[in-house]
Protein backbone atom coordinates (compact mmCIF):
# COMPACT_ATOMS: atom_id res chain seq x y z
CA UNK A 1 0.00 0.00 0.00
CA UNK A 2 1.29 3.41 -0.77
CA UNK A 3 1.24 5.66 2.24
CA UNK A 4 0.23 9.29 2.28
CA UNK A 5 2.57 11.38 0.13
CA UNK A 6 4.96 13.48 2.23
CA UNK A 7 3.88 17.05 2.77
CA UNK A 8 6.24 19.82 1.69
CA UNK A 9 8.85 20.85 4.26
CA UNK A 10 8.74 24.25 5.84
CA UNK A 11 11.04 27.02 4.71
CA UNK A 12 13.42 26.18 7.52
CA UNK A 13 13.95 22.71 6.04
CA UNK A 14 12.22 20.91 8.93
CA UNK A 15 9.53 18.38 8.07
CA UNK A 16 5.94 19.31 8.91
CA UNK A 17 4.66 18.03 12.24
CA UNK A 18 0.91 17.63 11.94
CA UNK A 19 -1.23 19.44 9.39
CA UNK A 20 -0.62 21.91 6.56
CA UNK A 21 -0.29 25.19 8.41
CA UNK A 22 -0.69 28.82 7.70
CA UNK A 23 2.02 30.81 6.02
CA UNK A 24 2.45 33.02 9.08
CA UNK A 25 1.68 32.47 12.74
CA UNK A 26 2.59 34.73 15.60
CA UNK A 27 1.26 37.44 17.80
CA UNK A 28 1.13 37.95 21.51
CA UNK A 29 0.11 35.10 23.76
CA UNK A 30 0.66 32.47 21.07
CA UNK A 31 -2.50 33.48 19.19
CA UNK A 32 -2.38 33.39 15.41
CA UNK A 33 -1.85 36.63 13.66
CA UNK A 34 -3.75 37.52 10.50
CA UNK A 35 -3.13 35.45 7.41
CA UNK A 36 -0.86 37.69 5.33
CA UNK A 37 -1.15 35.77 2.10
CA UNK A 38 -4.92 35.50 2.35
CA UNK A 39 -5.98 38.71 4.01
CA UNK A 40 -9.40 40.18 3.53
CA UNK A 41 -7.93 42.65 1.09
CA UNK A 42 -5.67 41.97 -1.81
CA UNK A 43 -4.50 38.74 -3.45
CA UNK A 44 -1.10 39.76 -4.65
CA UNK A 45 0.84 36.99 -2.94
CA UNK A 46 0.59 33.56 -1.36
CA UNK A 47 -2.31 31.25 -2.12
CA UNK A 48 -4.49 33.96 -3.51
CA UNK A 49 -2.01 34.82 -6.20
CA UNK A 50 -1.38 31.21 -7.05
CA UNK A 51 -5.02 30.43 -7.69
CA UNK A 52 -6.35 33.74 -8.96
CA UNK A 53 -5.68 32.77 -12.53
CA UNK A 54 -7.38 29.41 -12.30
CA UNK A 55 -10.25 30.50 -14.51
CA UNK A 56 -12.47 27.57 -13.60
CA UNK A 57 -16.21 28.03 -13.81
CA UNK A 58 -18.98 26.43 -11.81
CA UNK A 59 -20.32 24.70 -14.88
CA UNK A 60 -17.11 22.79 -15.47
CA UNK A 61 -16.77 21.29 -12.01
CA UNK A 62 -18.81 18.86 -10.02
CA UNK A 63 -19.07 19.28 -6.26
CA UNK A 64 -16.56 16.49 -5.61
CA UNK A 65 -14.12 17.86 -8.16
CA UNK A 66 -14.34 21.29 -6.57
CA UNK A 67 -13.74 19.85 -3.12
CA UNK A 68 -10.74 17.90 -4.36
CA UNK A 69 -9.23 20.96 -6.05
CA UNK A 70 -9.67 23.18 -2.99
CA UNK A 71 -8.32 20.53 -0.66
CA UNK A 72 -5.26 19.88 -2.82
CA UNK A 73 -4.47 23.60 -3.04
CA UNK A 74 -4.93 23.96 0.70
CA UNK A 75 -2.51 21.11 1.41
CA UNK A 76 -0.08 22.38 -1.19
CA UNK A 77 0.14 25.95 0.07
CA UNK A 78 -0.15 25.68 3.83
CA UNK A 79 2.87 25.11 6.07
CA UNK A 80 2.37 22.67 8.94
CA UNK A 81 5.41 23.59 10.96
CA UNK A 82 4.07 27.10 11.52
CA UNK A 83 0.85 26.02 13.23
CA UNK A 84 1.78 22.89 15.16
CA UNK A 85 1.37 24.80 18.43
CA UNK A 86 -2.18 26.00 17.72
CA UNK A 87 -5.18 24.48 19.45
CA UNK A 88 -7.58 22.50 17.29
CA UNK A 89 -10.48 24.95 17.35
CA UNK A 90 -8.26 27.99 16.79
CA UNK A 91 -6.49 26.31 13.90
CA UNK A 92 -9.78 25.14 12.40
CA UNK A 93 -11.16 28.67 12.57
CA UNK A 94 -8.12 30.12 10.80
CA UNK A 95 -8.11 27.45 8.12
CA UNK A 96 -11.82 28.06 7.59
CA UNK A 97 -11.00 31.61 6.49
CA UNK A 98 -8.50 30.21 4.00
CA UNK A 99 -11.02 27.77 2.58
CA UNK A 100 -13.64 30.52 2.25
CA UNK A 101 -11.23 32.55 0.12
CA UNK A 102 -10.52 29.50 -2.00
CA UNK A 103 -14.27 29.01 -2.47
CA UNK A 104 -14.64 32.61 -3.58
CA UNK A 105 -11.86 32.16 -6.11
CA UNK A 106 -12.75 28.74 -7.48
CA UNK A 107 -16.52 29.05 -7.57
CA UNK A 108 -18.18 32.24 -6.30
CA UNK A 109 -21.61 31.03 -7.50
CA UNK A 110 -22.11 28.43 -4.75
CA UNK A 111 -25.20 29.04 -2.63
CA UNK A 112 -24.90 29.25 1.16
CA UNK A 113 -25.77 25.59 1.85
CA UNK A 114 -23.38 24.26 -0.79
CA UNK A 115 -20.67 26.59 0.44
CA UNK A 116 -21.03 25.48 4.09
CA UNK A 117 -21.09 21.83 3.07
CA UNK A 118 -17.99 22.28 0.93
CA UNK A 119 -16.08 24.07 3.70
CA UNK A 120 -17.02 21.43 6.28
CA UNK A 121 -15.99 18.57 4.01
CA UNK A 122 -12.66 20.18 3.12
CA UNK A 123 -11.96 20.72 6.83
CA UNK A 124 -12.87 17.09 7.53
CA UNK A 125 -10.49 15.97 4.80
CA UNK A 126 -7.70 18.13 6.23
CA UNK A 127 -8.14 17.57 9.97
CA UNK A 128 -10.40 14.59 10.44
CA UNK A 129 -11.28 11.27 8.86
CA UNK A 130 -12.89 12.46 5.64
CA UNK A 131 -16.32 11.02 4.81
CA UNK A 132 -16.40 9.15 8.13
CA UNK A 133 -16.67 12.39 10.12
CA UNK A 134 -20.40 12.76 9.55
CA UNK A 135 -20.93 9.21 10.89
CA UNK A 136 -18.61 9.71 13.85
CA UNK A 137 -20.60 12.78 14.88
CA UNK A 138 -23.86 10.79 15.02
CA UNK A 139 -24.33 9.56 18.62
CA UNK A 140 -26.95 6.97 17.57
CA UNK A 141 -24.40 4.95 15.55
CA UNK A 142 -22.69 2.16 17.50
CA UNK A 143 -20.75 0.48 14.67
CA UNK A 144 -19.35 1.63 11.33
CA UNK A 145 -18.47 -1.04 8.76
CA UNK A 146 -16.54 -0.02 5.64
CA UNK A 147 -16.62 -2.66 2.89
CA UNK A 148 -14.48 -0.96 0.29
CA UNK A 149 -14.73 2.69 -0.76
CA UNK A 150 -18.36 2.68 -1.91
CA UNK A 151 -20.18 0.42 0.57
CA UNK A 152 -20.40 1.76 4.12
CA UNK A 153 -22.82 0.29 6.65
CA UNK A 154 -23.69 1.41 10.18
CA UNK A 155 -25.43 -0.18 13.12
CA UNK A 156 -28.05 2.10 14.59
CA UNK A 157 -30.18 0.98 17.56
CA UNK A 158 -29.21 -2.63 17.02
CA UNK A 159 -30.00 -2.76 13.28
CA UNK A 160 -27.56 -2.61 10.35
CA UNK A 161 -28.31 -0.22 7.49
CA UNK A 162 -26.47 1.00 4.42
CA UNK A 163 -25.47 4.67 4.20
CA UNK A 164 -25.02 7.09 1.30
CA UNK A 165 -21.50 7.97 2.47
CA UNK A 166 -18.75 7.06 0.00
CA UNK A 167 -15.01 7.45 -0.40
CA UNK A 168 -13.69 8.82 -3.66
CA UNK A 169 -11.81 5.62 -4.49
CA UNK A 170 -9.76 2.92 -2.81
CA UNK A 171 -6.72 5.19 -2.57
CA UNK A 172 -8.79 7.77 -0.68
CA UNK A 173 -9.92 5.08 1.77
CA UNK A 174 -6.32 3.89 2.26
CA UNK A 175 -5.22 7.45 3.05
CA UNK A 176 -7.85 7.77 5.79
CA UNK A 177 -6.89 4.33 7.17
CA UNK A 178 -3.25 5.36 7.23
CA UNK A 179 -4.16 8.54 9.08
CA UNK A 180 -6.08 6.57 11.73
CA UNK A 181 -3.48 3.89 12.43
CA UNK A 182 -0.49 6.24 12.31
CA UNK A 183 -1.95 8.37 15.12
CA UNK A 184 -1.46 5.47 17.56
CA UNK A 185 1.92 4.33 16.25
CA UNK A 186 0.59 1.46 14.12
CA UNK A 187 1.04 0.87 10.43
CA UNK A 188 -0.71 -1.02 7.70
CA UNK A 189 0.78 -1.98 4.33
CA UNK A 190 1.42 -5.05 2.16
CA UNK A 191 3.76 -6.57 4.74
CA UNK A 192 1.31 -6.05 7.66
CA UNK A 193 -2.12 -5.86 6.02
CA UNK A 194 -4.03 -6.10 9.33
CA UNK A 195 -4.03 -3.67 12.23
CA UNK A 196 -5.91 -2.72 15.39
CA UNK A 197 -6.09 0.92 16.39
CA UNK A 198 -8.29 3.37 18.23
CA UNK A 199 -9.81 6.78 17.60
CA UNK A 200 -9.27 9.78 19.88
CA UNK A 201 -12.64 9.13 21.56
CA UNK A 202 -11.60 5.56 22.45
CA UNK A 203 -13.52 3.80 19.69
CA UNK A 204 -11.90 0.57 18.52
CA UNK A 205 -10.77 0.22 14.89
CA UNK A 206 -9.87 -2.92 12.96
CA UNK A 207 -8.38 -2.63 9.47
CA UNK A 208 -7.61 -5.21 6.78
CA UNK A 209 -6.40 -4.25 3.31
CA UNK A 210 -5.52 -5.99 0.02
CA UNK A 211 -4.19 -8.53 -0.77
CA UNK A 212 -6.08 -10.11 2.16
CA UNK A 213 -9.25 -8.08 1.48
CA UNK A 214 -10.23 -8.96 -2.07
CA UNK A 215 -12.75 -6.17 -2.73
CA UNK A 216 -10.76 -3.26 -1.38
CA UNK A 217 -9.77 -2.17 2.09
CA UNK A 218 -12.21 -3.03 4.89
CA UNK A 219 -12.52 -1.27 8.23
CA UNK A 220 -14.69 -1.83 11.30
CA UNK A 221 -15.17 0.85 13.96
CA UNK A 222 -16.73 -0.06 17.30
CA UNK A 223 -17.97 3.18 18.81
CA UNK A 224 -17.72 3.90 22.53
CA UNK A 225 -18.22 7.64 22.52
CA UNK A 226 -16.46 10.33 24.51
CA UNK A 227 -18.61 9.74 27.60
CA UNK A 228 -19.02 6.08 28.58
CA UNK A 229 -22.42 4.72 29.54
CA UNK A 230 -23.16 4.87 33.24
CA UNK A 231 -25.02 2.43 35.45
CA UNK A 232 -28.22 4.44 35.16
CA UNK A 233 -28.05 4.27 31.36
CA UNK A 234 -27.79 0.47 31.33
CA UNK A 235 -30.65 0.20 33.85
CA UNK A 236 -32.79 2.45 31.64
CA UNK A 237 -31.97 0.22 28.66
CA UNK A 238 -33.06 -2.81 30.73
CA UNK A 239 -29.67 -4.43 30.23
CA UNK A 240 -30.04 -5.79 33.77
CA UNK A 241 -32.09 -5.05 36.91
CA UNK A 242 -31.39 -3.10 40.08
CA UNK A 243 -31.09 -6.33 42.06
CA UNK A 244 -28.40 -7.61 39.69
CA UNK A 245 -26.60 -4.26 39.92
CA UNK A 246 -26.62 -4.44 43.73
CA UNK A 247 -24.97 -7.87 43.65
CA UNK A 248 -22.37 -6.86 41.05
CA UNK A 249 -21.48 -3.70 42.97
CA UNK A 250 -21.11 -5.68 46.21
CA UNK A 251 -18.94 -8.30 44.46
CA UNK A 252 -16.56 -5.65 43.11
CA UNK A 253 -16.26 -3.79 46.40
CA UNK A 254 -15.60 -7.09 48.21
CA UNK A 255 -12.81 -7.82 45.67
CA UNK A 256 -14.30 -10.91 44.04
CA UNK A 257 -12.75 -11.94 40.72
CA UNK A 258 -15.16 -11.48 37.83
CA UNK A 259 -15.19 -12.93 34.31
CA UNK A 260 -17.45 -11.22 31.74
CA UNK A 261 -18.40 -13.62 28.96
CA UNK A 262 -20.30 -12.97 25.74
CA UNK A 263 -20.31 -12.85 21.97
CA UNK A 264 -19.16 -10.12 19.60
CA UNK A 265 -21.02 -6.84 20.02
CA UNK A 266 -22.95 -7.89 23.12
CA UNK A 267 -21.57 -5.09 25.30
CA UNK A 268 -18.79 -6.81 27.27
CA UNK A 269 -16.46 -3.80 27.20
CA UNK A 270 -19.29 -1.40 28.01
CA UNK A 271 -20.28 -3.57 30.96
CA UNK A 272 -16.65 -3.79 32.12
CA UNK A 273 -16.36 0.01 31.95
CA UNK A 274 -19.56 0.41 33.94
CA UNK A 275 -18.65 -2.13 36.62
CA UNK A 276 -15.19 -0.61 37.02
CA UNK A 277 -16.85 2.56 38.35
CA UNK A 278 -17.53 0.62 41.57
CA UNK A 279 -13.79 0.22 42.25
CA UNK A 280 -12.76 2.54 45.11
CA UNK A 281 -10.85 5.56 43.86
CA UNK A 282 -7.79 5.01 46.07
CA UNK A 283 -6.95 1.56 44.67
CA UNK A 284 -4.15 1.12 42.12
CA UNK A 285 -5.59 -0.38 38.94
CA UNK A 286 -3.58 -1.60 35.94
CA UNK A 287 -5.38 -2.18 32.63
CA UNK A 288 -3.95 -4.34 29.84
CA UNK A 289 -5.40 -4.20 26.32
CA UNK A 290 -4.56 -4.86 22.69
CA UNK A 291 -6.10 -1.54 21.65
CA UNK A 292 -6.78 0.76 24.59
CA UNK A 293 -10.54 1.27 24.83
CA UNK A 294 -11.37 1.07 28.54
CA UNK A 295 -12.34 4.41 30.05
CA UNK A 296 -11.90 4.01 33.79
CA UNK A 297 -12.99 6.93 35.94
CA UNK A 298 -10.54 6.33 38.80
CA UNK A 299 -7.50 8.55 39.26
CA UNK A 300 -4.91 5.88 40.14
CA UNK A 301 -4.96 3.94 36.85
CA UNK A 302 -2.00 2.72 34.77
CA UNK A 303 -2.94 1.86 31.19
CA UNK A 304 -0.82 -0.62 29.23
CA UNK A 305 -1.18 -1.53 25.56
CA UNK A 306 0.40 -4.33 23.54
CA UNK A 307 2.72 -3.57 20.63
CA UNK A 308 2.79 -5.35 17.26
CA UNK A 309 6.08 -6.43 15.65
CA UNK A 310 7.98 -3.92 13.53
CA UNK A 311 8.68 -4.26 9.83
CA UNK A 312 11.45 -6.76 10.59
CA UNK A 313 9.13 -8.91 12.69
CA UNK A 314 10.78 -7.90 15.95
CA UNK A 315 9.85 -5.87 19.00
CA UNK A 316 6.43 -7.43 19.64
CA UNK A 317 5.07 -7.04 23.19
CA UNK A 318 2.22 -9.47 23.89
CA UNK A 319 -0.57 -9.35 26.41
CA UNK A 320 1.19 -12.09 28.38
CA UNK A 321 4.35 -9.98 28.59
CA UNK A 322 2.31 -7.09 29.99
CA UNK A 323 0.54 -9.28 32.55
CA UNK A 324 3.91 -10.51 33.84
CA UNK A 325 5.23 -6.96 33.97
CA UNK A 326 2.09 -5.70 35.71
CA UNK A 327 2.70 -8.11 38.60
CA UNK A 328 5.90 -6.14 39.34
CA UNK A 329 4.08 -2.80 39.39
CA UNK A 330 2.39 -3.26 42.77
CA UNK A 331 -1.16 -3.56 41.39
CA UNK A 332 -4.20 -3.95 43.62
CA UNK A 333 -6.38 -4.96 40.69
CA UNK A 334 -5.53 -6.06 37.18
CA UNK A 335 -8.08 -5.57 34.40
CA UNK A 336 -7.44 -7.35 31.09
CA UNK A 337 -9.54 -5.89 28.28
CA UNK A 338 -9.94 -9.27 26.58
CA UNK A 339 -8.40 -12.64 27.39
CA UNK A 340 -7.74 -14.51 24.15
CA UNK A 341 -4.53 -16.51 24.53
CA UNK A 342 -1.82 -17.82 26.79
CA UNK A 343 -2.09 -14.80 29.09
CA UNK A 344 -5.03 -16.65 30.68
CA UNK A 345 -2.61 -18.74 32.76
CA UNK A 346 -0.80 -15.66 34.11
CA UNK A 347 -4.12 -13.99 34.81
CA UNK A 348 -5.37 -16.98 36.83
CA UNK A 349 -2.13 -17.09 38.79
CA UNK A 350 -2.43 -13.36 39.54
CA UNK A 351 -5.99 -13.87 40.80
CA UNK A 352 -4.77 -16.72 43.01
CA UNK A 353 -1.79 -14.86 44.44
CA UNK A 354 -3.16 -11.76 46.10
CA UNK A 355 -4.66 -9.70 43.28
CA UNK A 356 -8.31 -10.21 44.17
CA UNK A 357 -10.86 -8.02 42.49
CA UNK A 358 -9.40 -8.50 39.03
CA UNK A 359 -11.64 -8.60 35.95
CA UNK A 360 -11.44 -9.70 32.34
CA UNK A 361 -13.65 -10.54 29.35
CA UNK A 362 -13.67 -13.38 26.87
CA UNK A 363 -15.79 -14.61 23.98
CA UNK A 364 -18.22 -17.43 24.84
CA UNK A 365 -21.92 -18.18 24.41
CA UNK A 366 -22.65 -19.49 27.94
CA UNK A 367 -20.88 -19.48 31.33
CA UNK A 368 -20.01 -23.16 30.92
CA UNK A 369 -18.59 -22.46 27.45
CA UNK A 370 -16.57 -19.63 28.97
CA UNK A 371 -14.88 -22.03 31.39
CA UNK A 372 -14.15 -24.49 28.58
CA UNK A 373 -12.58 -21.72 26.50
CA UNK A 374 -10.55 -20.55 29.47
CA UNK A 375 -9.13 -24.06 29.82
CA UNK A 376 -8.22 -24.06 26.14
CA UNK A 377 -6.39 -20.74 26.48
CA UNK A 378 -4.45 -22.02 29.50
CA UNK A 379 -3.30 -24.98 27.37
CA UNK A 380 -2.01 -22.45 24.82
CA UNK A 381 0.63 -21.41 27.36
CA UNK A 382 2.48 -24.62 26.46
CA UNK A 383 2.55 -26.31 29.88
CA UNK A 384 1.57 -29.94 30.34
CA UNK A 385 -0.90 -29.53 33.18
CA UNK A 386 -3.38 -32.17 34.38
CA UNK A 387 -6.99 -31.24 33.67
CA UNK A 388 -7.92 -31.49 37.34
CA UNK A 389 -5.11 -29.15 38.41
CA UNK A 390 -6.10 -26.67 35.71
CA UNK A 391 -9.74 -26.70 36.76
CA UNK A 392 -8.76 -26.25 40.40
CA UNK A 393 -6.86 -23.14 39.34
CA UNK A 394 -9.93 -21.84 37.50
CA UNK A 395 -12.43 -22.65 40.26
CA UNK A 396 -10.32 -21.04 42.98
CA UNK A 397 -9.47 -17.95 40.88
CA UNK A 398 -12.85 -16.92 39.48
CA UNK A 399 -15.83 -16.17 41.71
CA UNK A 400 -18.51 -14.88 39.33
CA UNK A 401 -19.22 -15.21 35.60
CA UNK A 402 -21.43 -12.50 34.11
CA UNK A 403 -22.88 -13.61 30.78
CA UNK A 404 -23.89 -10.89 28.31
CA UNK A 405 -25.72 -11.66 25.07
CA UNK A 406 -27.08 -9.72 22.15
CA UNK A 407 -30.57 -10.99 21.41
CA UNK A 408 -32.51 -11.02 18.16
CA UNK A 409 -33.49 -7.53 17.08
CA UNK A 410 -30.56 -5.87 18.84
CA UNK A 411 -31.25 -5.71 22.62
CA UNK A 412 -28.20 -6.41 24.79
CA UNK A 413 -28.88 -8.15 28.09
CA UNK A 414 -27.00 -9.64 31.01
CA UNK A 415 -28.53 -13.10 30.59
CA UNK A 416 -26.88 -14.80 33.56
CA UNK A 417 -25.02 -14.06 36.79
CA UNK A 418 -23.42 -17.35 37.83
CA UNK A 419 -21.31 -18.22 40.86
CA UNK A 420 -18.48 -20.76 40.67
CA UNK A 421 -18.91 -22.90 43.77
CA UNK A 422 -15.94 -25.26 43.58
CA UNK A 423 -15.04 -28.75 42.37
CA UNK A 424 -16.86 -32.08 42.44
CA UNK A 425 -14.56 -34.82 41.23
CA UNK A 426 -13.07 -33.33 38.04
CA UNK A 427 -16.00 -31.00 37.27
CA UNK A 428 -16.30 -27.31 38.15
CA UNK A 429 -19.66 -26.75 39.83
CA UNK A 430 -21.64 -23.56 39.26
CA UNK A 431 -24.98 -22.15 40.35
CA UNK A 432 -27.01 -19.47 38.64
CA UNK A 433 -28.15 -16.58 40.82
CA UNK A 434 -29.92 -14.35 38.25
CA UNK A 435 -30.95 -15.04 34.67
CA UNK A 436 -32.84 -13.59 31.74
CA UNK A 437 -35.41 -15.92 30.19
CA UNK A 438 -36.43 -15.12 26.62
CA UNK A 439 -40.16 -15.58 26.05
CA UNK A 440 -40.47 -14.79 22.35
CA UNK A 441 -40.15 -12.26 19.53
CA UNK A 442 -42.44 -9.24 19.19
CA UNK A 443 -43.99 -7.93 15.97
CA UNK A 444 -40.90 -5.81 15.28
CA UNK A 445 -38.64 -8.86 15.37
CA UNK A 446 -37.21 -7.89 18.76
CA UNK A 447 -36.68 -10.48 21.49
CA UNK A 448 -38.47 -10.01 24.81
CA UNK A 449 -38.50 -11.87 28.09
CA UNK A 450 -38.09 -11.50 31.83
CA UNK A 451 -35.35 -11.29 34.42
CA UNK A 452 -35.64 -13.88 37.16
CA UNK A 453 -34.04 -14.58 40.52
CA UNK A 454 -33.45 -18.32 40.89
CA UNK A 455 -33.76 -18.34 44.68
CA UNK A 456 -30.16 -19.54 45.18
CA UNK A 457 -28.12 -17.77 47.87
CA UNK A 458 -24.48 -17.41 46.81
CA UNK A 459 -21.85 -19.11 48.93
CA UNK A 460 -19.66 -15.99 48.85
CA UNK A 461 -22.08 -14.01 51.08
CA UNK A 462 -19.82 -14.45 54.16
CA UNK A 463 -16.99 -12.86 52.16
CA UNK A 464 -19.22 -9.88 51.40
CA UNK A 465 -20.15 -9.53 55.07
CA UNK A 466 -16.52 -9.70 56.15
CA UNK A 467 -15.87 -6.78 53.79
CA UNK A 468 -18.59 -4.79 55.59
CA UNK A 469 -21.23 -5.22 52.86
CA UNK A 470 -24.71 -6.34 53.92
CA UNK A 471 -27.22 -7.15 51.20
CA UNK A 472 -31.02 -6.93 51.58
CA UNK A 473 -32.42 -10.12 53.13
CA UNK A 474 -34.95 -10.62 50.32
CA UNK A 475 -32.50 -9.97 47.44
CA UNK A 476 -32.28 -13.65 46.51
CA UNK A 477 -35.95 -14.53 46.95
CA UNK A 478 -37.19 -16.55 43.98
CA UNK A 479 -39.31 -14.30 41.79
CA UNK A 480 -39.63 -12.45 38.48
CA UNK A 481 -37.66 -9.23 38.75
CA UNK A 482 -38.61 -7.42 35.55
CA UNK A 483 -40.57 -8.14 32.36
CA UNK A 484 -39.05 -6.52 29.31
Amino acid sequence: MSRLPPLPPSRGGQPPTSLPGLTSVGGAGGRPSSLPSLGRSGMGSGIGASIAGGGSTAASKSFDDLKRIIHSKLVEKLDLSKVSDLQGEVLRREIRLVVERLCDTENPLLNRMERERLIDEVLDETFGFGPLEILLKDPTISDIMVNGPHRIYVERRGKIEKTDVKFRDNQHLLQIIDRIVSKVGRRVDETTPMADARLPDGSRVNVIIPPLALDGAAMSIRRFGTSPLKLEDLLNFNAFTKEMAILMEAAIKARLNILISGGTGCGKTTLLNTLSSFIPGHERVITIEDAAELQLQQEHVVRLETRPPNIEGKGQITCRDLVRNALRMRPERIIIGECRGSEALDMLQAMNTGHEGSMTTLHANTPRDGLARLETMVMMAGFEMPIKAMRQQVSSAIDIIIQANRLQGGPRKVTSVTEIVGMEQDIITMQEVFRFKQLGIDQNGRAFGQFECTGVRPTFLPKLESAGIKLPSNLFQERVLLRD
